[in-house]
């Protein structure tokens, strides 16, 4: 007999019954389970399949989805324990519950050692059963839900994982990046705080003498950060390999942010050119931190700054201007992301734009990747024992050419 009856809506999820598989030889219990839940026998939230066997039991675990198993000790054939072996080796989500005598609480204790969650004795209560049912199938579809939530959240990760090396393999990350260049050197690195962030750099060589080289850092974190900054950053790479100066680069940029930004997003860039014949860079800042000069034989400055704001936040002409600085053999570009002087220590104390330049003018910037290396550390012993809370991006380039 199979019937479709229900006692606890709450206790199913998804509009999908429970399944009870009730293994008794004696059919009297067949009728007080269909007495007791009459009333809800028309919900369809709970499906009985009542078998008189432990064979029986078997078949029909094996062909449906059970949740709750409620089983007499004592069968013909297989008997109540052996059929909990089984569910604890094979089915190990599916709940159960035993049915005993009076009496035989050595065999009770067997079968919750064999992991049975609840049991019955005879003569069976009416509302104990109502009870004890309801209490399992509860448990049982929780069970199922909680191996469910966690499948969905490997999941997740792994879809973040993929995202997150999808991220990278669109920054440049091969270095030495132009070997076969001696004018310049250049080195890059990335931290997200979570699997994927809204921090980039990025560069390449427009032609024969210019490199084109931006960062930025999106608003907000994880995923939709890192959508915003791929956008921005694709945009604004897009048009400096078609010549276009910087400030233009990043005019263009906002206007098709600011026109479909339906989440009020906006994002910091700084974006230059350096001719390597001559060592000028020209360059416009859209609301990002000032990059630092290294000069050889003295401290290391701020950039002069640009008129410019953050990209995604107003729409408009003229709203970004164009700067210029020269470069001598030996001198170099730092740039970074608000996350490197941001980042805190145990006692609340930032970093600051201070410390990284006496580190900067403790350091001989002789390469590149040495001198991002020497920062990175240092961020990290100051915020030692302090979770990440932002990303951080830099990007250093020392021109050698005479």
């Amino acid at each position: 007999m199979e019937n479709q009856i229900s006692d606890d809506p709450a206790a199913v999820t998804d509009n999908v019954p429970a399944t009870i598989l009730v293994a008794d030889d004696d059919p009297d219990l067949e009728l007080l389970v269909t007495q007791k839940f009459r009333r809800q026998i028309r919900n369809g939230e709970f499906h009985f399949i009542c078998v008189r066997s432990g064979e029986d039991a078997l078949e029909k675990l094996k062909k449906h989805d059970i949740d709750v198993l409620v089983t007499d000790i004592k069968l013909p054939g297989i008997d109540g324990l052996s059929l909990l072996s089984r569910l604890k080796s094979e089915y190990p989500l599916i709940r159960s519950v035993i049915i005993s005598s009076y009496g035989n609480m050595r065999t009770i204790r067997r079968a919750l050692n064999l992991g049975a969650f609840d049991f019955l004795t005879k003569p069976i209560d009416f509302d104990d059963l109502g009870i004890t049912i309801t209490k399992t199938i509860e448990e049982a579809l929780a069970l199922k839900q909680a191996v469910k939530d966690r499948e969905h959240l490997a999941a997740l990760h792994r879809e973040l994982d993929i995202a997150r090396r999808i991220q990278l393999s669109m920054i440049p990350g091969i270095f030495p990046a132009f070997p076969e260049r001696s004018e310049f050197e250049i080195f890059g690195e990335i931290i997200t705080a979570r699997n994927v962030g809204g921090d980039f750099y990025d560069f390449c060589m427009i032609d024969d003498d210019r490199l084109y080289f931006a960062i930025g850092d999106a608003s907000g974190k994880g995923v939709p950060a890192a959508l915003f900054m791929a956008v921005t950053r694709t945009m604004v790479k897009a048009d400096a390999v078609k010549g276009l100066p910087p400030d233009r680069c990043l005019s263009e940029a906002n206007k098709i942010l600011c026109m479909e930004n339906e989440f009020s997003m906006f994002i910091t860039v700084f974006t230059g050119v350096l001719n390597t014949r001559t060592g000028e860079i020209v360059y416009c800042n859209g609301g990002h931190k000032l990059p630092f000069i290294i000069r050889a034989g003295s401290g290391p400055e701020l950039l002069d700054n640009t008129e410019g704001i953050a990209l995604g936040v107003i729409g408009g002409d003229s709203l970004y201007g164009l700067g210029n600085v020269k470069l001598e053999p030996g001198d170099g570009i730092i740039l970074y992301s608000d996350g490197v002087t941001e980042a805190m220590d145990k006692g609340g104390h930032l970093f600051a734009d201070k410390r990284l330049g006496d580190l900067l003018a403790d350091d001989s910037f002789e390469n590149p990747r040495d001198t991002v290396g020497r920062i990175l550390r240092d961020v990290e012993e100051f915020s030692r024992g302090v979770h990440l809370k932002d990303d951080i991006a830099l990007l250093a380039i020392r021109y050698n050419k005479s």
